[in-house]
Protein backbone atom coordinates (compact mmCIF):
# COMPACT_ATOMS: atom_id res chain seq x y z
CA UNK A 1 0.00 0.00 0.00
CA UNK A 2 1.51 3.32 -1.06
CA UNK A 3 1.46 6.47 1.08
CA UNK A 4 -1.44 8.03 -0.84
CA UNK A 5 -3.67 4.99 -0.32
CA UNK A 6 -2.49 4.80 3.28
CA UNK A 7 -3.50 8.41 3.97
CA UNK A 8 -6.83 7.91 2.24
CA UNK A 9 -7.48 4.80 4.31
CA UNK A 10 -6.73 6.69 7.52
CA UNK A 11 -8.85 9.68 6.45
CA UNK A 12 -11.86 7.48 5.72
CA UNK A 13 -11.59 5.71 9.05
CA UNK A 14 -11.23 9.00 10.95
CA UNK A 15 -14.29 10.37 9.13
CA UNK A 16 -16.35 7.32 10.11
CA UNK A 17 -15.23 7.59 13.75
CA UNK A 18 -16.00 11.32 13.82
CA UNK A 19 -19.50 10.97 12.35
CA UNK A 20 -20.32 8.08 14.66
CA UNK A 21 -19.10 10.00 17.75
CA UNK A 22 -21.13 13.13 16.92
CA UNK A 23 -24.31 11.21 16.13
CA UNK A 24 -23.96 9.12 19.27
CA UNK A 25 -23.33 12.25 21.33
CA UNK A 26 -26.39 14.05 19.93
CA UNK A 27 -28.83 11.15 20.05
CA UNK A 28 -27.88 9.32 23.22
CA UNK A 29 -24.96 10.54 25.34
CA UNK A 30 -26.23 14.12 25.69
CA UNK A 31 -29.54 12.77 27.00
CA UNK A 32 -27.93 10.83 29.86
CA UNK A 33 -26.91 12.68 33.02
CA UNK A 34 -24.34 11.27 35.41
CA UNK A 35 -23.59 13.07 38.70
CA UNK A 36 -25.55 16.02 37.32
CA UNK A 37 -23.40 16.34 34.17
CA UNK A 38 -23.35 14.86 30.70
CA UNK A 39 -20.35 13.27 29.07
CA UNK A 40 -18.77 14.64 25.90
CA UNK A 41 -17.38 11.81 23.80
CA UNK A 42 -16.67 14.12 20.85
CA UNK A 43 -13.89 15.84 22.81
CA UNK A 44 -12.48 12.46 23.80
CA UNK A 45 -12.65 11.26 20.20
CA UNK A 46 -10.64 14.23 18.95
CA UNK A 47 -8.13 13.68 21.76
CA UNK A 48 -7.79 10.00 20.83
CA UNK A 49 -7.31 10.74 17.12
CA UNK A 50 -4.57 13.24 17.95
CA UNK A 51 -2.75 10.84 20.27
CA UNK A 52 -2.96 8.03 17.73
CA UNK A 53 -2.51 9.75 14.37
CA UNK A 54 -0.46 12.88 15.09
CA UNK A 55 -0.92 16.64 15.17
CA UNK A 56 -1.98 17.22 11.55
CA UNK A 57 -4.60 14.48 11.59
CA UNK A 58 -5.74 15.62 15.03
CA UNK A 59 -6.16 19.24 13.94
CA UNK A 60 -8.02 18.36 10.73
CA UNK A 61 -10.25 15.88 12.55
CA UNK A 62 -10.86 18.46 15.28
CA UNK A 63 -11.99 21.05 12.75
CA UNK A 64 -14.32 18.65 10.93
CA UNK A 65 -15.80 17.09 14.07
CA UNK A 66 -16.22 20.50 15.72
CA UNK A 67 -17.99 21.87 12.64
CA UNK A 68 -20.31 18.86 12.58
CA UNK A 69 -21.06 19.32 16.29
CA UNK A 70 -21.95 22.99 15.79
CA UNK A 71 -24.22 22.18 12.85
CA UNK A 72 -26.03 19.25 14.42
CA UNK A 73 -26.41 20.98 17.81
CA UNK A 74 -27.49 24.32 16.25
CA UNK A 75 -24.65 26.18 17.95
CA UNK A 76 -22.62 29.16 16.73
CA UNK A 77 -20.64 27.71 13.84
CA UNK A 78 -16.90 27.71 14.37
CA UNK A 79 -16.68 27.81 18.17
CA UNK A 80 -16.34 24.08 18.71
CA UNK A 81 -14.09 23.75 15.65
CA UNK A 82 -11.65 26.29 17.10
CA UNK A 83 -11.48 24.44 20.41
CA UNK A 84 -11.23 20.99 18.81
CA UNK A 85 -8.45 22.08 16.44
CA UNK A 86 -6.40 23.05 19.49
CA UNK A 87 -7.21 19.81 21.32
CA UNK A 88 -6.44 17.61 18.31
CA UNK A 89 -3.23 19.42 17.47
CA UNK A 90 -1.71 19.41 20.94
CA UNK A 91 -2.76 15.81 21.56
CA UNK A 92 -0.91 14.94 18.38
CA UNK A 93 2.14 16.98 19.38
CA UNK A 94 2.31 15.05 22.62
CA UNK A 95 2.46 11.85 20.60
CA UNK A 96 5.16 13.22 18.31
CA UNK A 97 7.36 14.86 20.93
CA UNK A 98 6.86 12.78 24.05
CA UNK A 99 5.55 9.58 22.49
CA UNK A 100 3.31 8.69 25.47
CA UNK A 101 3.12 4.96 26.06
CA UNK A 102 1.69 4.83 29.58
CA UNK A 103 -1.76 3.31 29.71
CA UNK A 104 -3.22 6.21 31.72
CA UNK A 105 -2.04 8.95 29.35
CA UNK A 106 -5.41 9.05 27.51
CA UNK A 107 -7.16 9.59 30.83
CA UNK A 108 -4.96 12.56 31.78
CA UNK A 109 -5.08 14.11 28.32
CA UNK A 110 -8.83 13.52 28.15
CA UNK A 111 -9.34 15.34 31.43
CA UNK A 112 -7.23 18.29 30.27
CA UNK A 113 -9.01 18.40 26.91
CA UNK A 114 -12.44 18.33 28.55
CA UNK A 115 -11.53 21.12 30.96
CA UNK A 116 -10.06 23.19 28.13
CA UNK A 117 -13.18 22.70 26.00
CA UNK A 118 -15.49 23.69 28.86
CA UNK A 119 -13.56 26.78 29.89
CA UNK A 120 -12.87 27.75 26.29
CA UNK A 121 -16.53 27.51 25.35
CA UNK A 122 -17.53 29.70 28.30
CA UNK A 123 -14.86 32.31 27.48
CA UNK A 124 -15.74 32.47 23.77
CA UNK A 125 -19.46 32.76 24.49
CA UNK A 126 -18.73 35.55 26.97
CA UNK A 127 -16.62 37.40 24.39
CA UNK A 128 -19.36 37.00 21.79
CA UNK A 129 -21.92 38.44 24.18
CA UNK A 130 -23.89 35.23 24.52
CA UNK A 131 -26.05 35.14 27.65
CA UNK A 132 -23.99 32.55 29.52
CA UNK A 133 -22.88 34.16 32.79
CA UNK A 134 -19.78 32.79 34.48
CA UNK A 135 -20.78 31.48 37.88
CA UNK A 136 -19.89 28.82 40.40
CA UNK A 137 -22.61 26.66 38.87
CA UNK A 138 -20.86 26.77 35.51
CA UNK A 139 -17.52 25.92 37.11
CA UNK A 140 -19.19 23.05 38.96
CA UNK A 141 -20.62 21.74 35.68
CA UNK A 142 -17.21 21.86 34.02
CA UNK A 143 -15.57 20.01 36.91
CA UNK A 144 -18.30 17.36 36.91
CA UNK A 145 -17.98 16.90 33.15
CA UNK A 146 -14.23 16.44 33.53
CA UNK A 147 -14.85 13.72 36.12
CA UNK A 148 -17.46 12.00 33.95
CA UNK A 149 -15.19 12.11 30.91
CA UNK A 150 -12.39 10.60 32.95
CA UNK A 151 -14.55 7.51 33.31
CA UNK A 152 -14.98 7.28 29.54
CA UNK A 153 -11.55 8.42 28.35
CA UNK A 154 -9.90 5.00 28.29
CA UNK A 155 -12.88 3.14 26.70
CA UNK A 156 -13.26 5.80 24.00
CA UNK A 157 -9.52 5.79 23.31
CA UNK A 158 -9.49 2.01 23.02
CA UNK A 159 -12.45 1.94 20.63
CA UNK A 160 -10.85 4.59 18.40
CA UNK A 161 -7.48 2.82 18.55
CA UNK A 162 -8.94 -0.51 17.51
CA UNK A 163 -10.83 1.04 14.61
CA UNK A 164 -7.86 3.08 13.33
CA UNK A 165 -5.15 0.54 14.11
CA UNK A 166 -4.51 -0.81 10.60
CA UNK A 167 -4.30 2.67 9.07
CA UNK A 168 -2.22 4.40 11.75
CA UNK A 169 1.22 5.85 10.95
CA UNK A 170 4.23 4.17 12.46
CA UNK A 171 5.26 4.95 16.02
CA UNK A 172 7.56 8.02 15.83
CA UNK A 173 9.84 6.64 18.54
CA UNK A 174 10.19 3.39 16.62
CA UNK A 175 11.15 5.36 13.49
CA UNK A 176 13.76 7.34 15.40
CA UNK A 177 15.13 4.18 17.00
CA UNK A 178 15.35 2.37 13.67
CA UNK A 179 17.01 5.36 11.99
CA UNK A 180 19.54 5.52 14.81
CA UNK A 181 20.47 1.84 14.73
CA UNK A 182 20.66 1.61 10.93
CA UNK A 183 22.77 4.76 10.68
CA UNK A 184 25.49 3.40 12.95
CA UNK A 185 28.46 1.79 11.24
CA UNK A 186 30.09 -1.34 12.72
CA UNK A 187 32.94 0.87 13.95
CA UNK A 188 30.42 2.80 16.03
CA UNK A 189 28.90 -0.29 17.64
CA UNK A 190 31.22 -1.69 20.30
CA UNK A 191 29.51 -5.08 20.40
CA UNK A 192 29.99 -5.67 16.68
CA UNK A 193 33.57 -4.38 16.79
CA UNK A 194 34.33 -6.75 19.64
CA UNK A 195 32.74 -9.72 17.84
CA UNK A 196 34.67 -8.89 14.67
CA UNK A 197 37.95 -8.77 16.57
CA UNK A 198 37.25 -12.17 18.11
CA UNK A 199 36.50 -13.65 14.68
CA UNK A 200 39.81 -12.39 13.24
CA UNK A 201 41.87 -13.89 16.08
CA UNK A 202 40.45 -17.35 15.49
Amino acid sequence: MNSKDFNLHLTLRIAIVGVFAVVLQATFVSQVSLFGATADITTLTVMAIGLLAGSMAGAVAGFAIGLFVDLIMFQTVGITSLLFITIGYWSGRMRELRDPSHGLIPLAVGAIATGFAGVGMAVIQFLLGVDAPVSWLLIQQIVLQVLVNCLLALPVYEVVRRFLYRALPRDPRARRRQAYTTSLSPLQRPSERFNGARARTR
